[in-house]
């Protein structure tokens, strides 16, 4: 058949204008997405709409049956005495107890009149919660010096062997020998800059106020030789993490300061490995994002290896010992980026989702045990499951590829053989969520010292994360953590040096 001229001008047409609406869609998507990340709240948790607010698009028949039996009730009175309530005094918002391990300072305000001839009958006791700067303070070390005393022999000569020579004790080692910061101030400086993000000449700024003058590269070496104390601990977690046979993997960047090109930062990225199970974290830091990292870090690596779509471990997952667990937590944030674009089906996907965390967030509610969290999704999560995927293969044909929705639909169908495996082993968790809080405090921390000052400097903040991180999976305080093992590492056997990481540290196991 042959279409003639004004009828192929008409095609064109029609095709340039499916174009366009496409276009204007994706970029619709687009903007709507830079609005979120600007102006948008930043959780994840869909929230659906009340009934009253929805969009009658069929959220499944338990939303219809709901709307059918609110519309079927009849109308009902309520009717009820109100008493009134006795005049009392006003009384206070409760507060609750300060900590009992605080230092009480008291004070005592006796009554201005003479109470000597006066019984006392009790106290009125209010307490105030109260502050002091951090204070620093100098440790002595005195060994006094003894001499002595040179025992004679009949021929009237002494000898060393004999006793001569001064007598002092010994100095009990030190982080950093011939330093003058003690472990309790190295571990302040450690946890100030890669716990609470203060760069070290902020901190520099606040012992000047205490008058205390450290220059610059004084706690450059102070952080240099804490860590390379801190490296043997590094080395053993990171064996144990590779012999794990379940993982998390995800990575961040983290600008470097790159000196062979001035004024300009290179753009690294801390690789992170989280054992679940275990409760292990340890981050490698790599020059780049390019699957060298896993390849290297994950080449003796046997299990479960728990991923998003990034292309980076495909050479990892594509080995027959490694097998890949989905996150849908990833798979979740394209739907929801596809809100603006397309909200029918996009909430239709998220209310479907929010029934698989819900079963989750039951299942920690009630402690369940990993075998407890099997059952249940074996029962619950499965049949949602499949609906999902029936939705997905409904729905892949009726949007384009290109739209925000399109792009959705297109990642979890990509991903699916990855994401149900979640449900075989209850000790999978069903996304990353949990390696992604190990990795917040980098994200912030990029805000405030804004770059790495070399890549061995990307280094040591890679050991302080893993160690910080670790102690914080296993409720231990990390400060008190850093200073013990900061001043047992000098005389630790290098042969146990794993009985101070973090999940195996006790303040009073001196060995």
């Amino acid at each position: 058949m042959k279409w003639s001229a004004s009828q192929l001008t008409y095609e064109q047409l029609l095709a340039e204008n499916s174009e366009l609406k496409a276009a204007v869609g994706q970029l619709n998507a687009e903007l709507a997405q830079l609005r979120r990340m600007i102006f948008g709240q930043k959780r994840e948790r869909f929230v659906p709409l009340a009934p009253e607010q929805q969009l009658s698009f069929g959220l499944g028949e338990a939303h219809e049956l709901v709307a059918q039996n609110v519309q079927a009730a009849p109308p009902i009175t309520v009717t009820y005495i109100r008493r009134q309530k006795k005049a009392t005094a006003i009384k206070l918002p409760s507060r609750n107890p300060l900590p009992s391990h605080l230092r009480r300072e008291e004070i005592i305000i006796q009554p201005t009149e003479d109470v000597s001839a006066l019984k006392k009958i009790g106290e009125e006791i209010t307490e105030e919660l109260e502050y002091e700067p951090g204070e620093l303070y100098v440790k002595r070390y005195v060994r006094p010096k003894y001499a002595r005393v040179a025992v004679r022999r009949s021929d009237d000569r002494s000898s060393a062997q004999n006793g001569e020579g001064i007598a002092i004790a010994p100095m009990p080692s030190r982080p950093i020998d011939k330093g003058i910061a003690g472990p309790g101030l190295l571990a302040h400086v450690l946890m100030s800059k890669f716990v609470d993000h203060l760069p070290l000449y902020r901190q520099r700024q606040q012992f000047r106020r205490q008058g205390v003058e450290i220059s610059g590269s004084t706690i450059d070496g102070w952080v240099t030789g804490s860590c390379g104390l801190l490296l043997p601990l590094y080395h053993a977690q990171r064996q144990i993490i590779q012999r794990a046979s379940y993982l998390q993997a995800d990575e961040t960047r983290i600008p470097v300061l790159d000196r062979a090109t001035s004024g300009k930062t290179h753009l690294g990225f801390h690789w992170v490995y989280h054992d679940p199970v275990a409760r292990l974290v340890l981050f490698d830091y790599r020059p780049g994002r390019s699957s060298d990292g896993p390849n290297d870090f994950l080449k003796n690596f046997q299990g479960h290896l728990q991923i998003d779509g990034y292309g980076g471990y495909n050479d990892v997952i594509e080995r027959p010992e490694v097998i890949a667990v989905g996150c849908f937590a990833h798979a979740r944030r394209y739907f929801e980026h596809a809100l603006d674009s397309d909200r029918v089906r996009a909430e239709r996907m998220l209310s479907m989702l929010q029934g698989l965390y819900d079963l989750e967030r039951h299942a920690r509610q009630q402690a369940l045990s990993f075998d407890q969290r099997y059952e249940l999704r074996q029962k619950n999560a499965l049949p949602i499951l499949v609906e999902i995927k029936s939705w997905l293969n409904a729905n892949l044909t009726a949007v384009l590829p290109k739209s925000a929705i399109g792009q959705a639909i297109g990642y979890m169908l990509g991903q699916w053989a990855k994401l149900e495996k979640y449900a075989t082993d209850g000790r999978f968790e069903i996304d990353n969520n949990l390696i992604e809080n190990a990795i917040r405090p980098v994200a912030i921390g990029r805000k405030n010292y804004l770059f790495a000052g070399s890549h061995e400097g990307a280094k040591r903040a890679a050991l302080i994360y893993t160690l910080v991180g670790t102690a914080k999976l296993h409720q231990v305080e990390p400060w008190q953590y850093l200073k013990d093992i900061l001043g047992r590492l000098p005389d630790h056997p290098i042969n146990k040096v794993a009985d101070l990481l973090p999940q195996n540290w006790s303040p009073h196991n001196k060995s």
